[in-house]
């Protein structure tokens, strides 16, 4: 009787451990890395960009960079909720800011300015 109480210890500490493993990331461990972004509708069409986004210490820091990789400019503020990360950036002479929400584990969606429509998709193959 004691071996099976063992087994059945063991079996329900091993699908904890598997079920833990398989839930998405959220927060800093989503968001971190490189994004392709597109805000659709800006005055000068489509603006494609590339988000990056590094843990430093307790703090998330990044910037935007355009397509060839040449920063534009550094975050001034991040602000990271759950599945919701706010950048904060100046671009043109404006303070401006782009939401980025979560959608699966490597697109989000999202808006600049609460105006223009965002979408994003992860650089897979980008260097953290």
């Amino acid at each position: 009787m004691k071996k099976m109480n063992v087994i059945i210890a063991v079996l329900s500490l091993l699908i904890v451990a598997v079920c833990a493993r398989g839930q998405s990331q959220t927060g800093a461990d989503y968001f971190v890395g490189k994004w392709s972004v597109v805000v659709k509708g800006t005055p000068n069409g489509d603006a494609k960009m590339i988000v990056t986004l590094e843990k430093k210490d307790t703090l998330i820091a990044g910037a935007i960079l355009d397509s060839t990789g040449k920063e534009i400019s550094k975050f001034s503020k991040v602000e990271l909720k759950d599945t919701t990360v706010t950048v904060y950036f100046n671009a043109q002479g404006y303070d401006v800011y782009l939401v980025m929400n979560k959608k699966n584990d490597d697109h989000v969606t999202g808006s600049m300015m609460d105006m223009l429509d965002a979408e994003g998709e992860r650089l897979k193959n980008a260097t953290k």
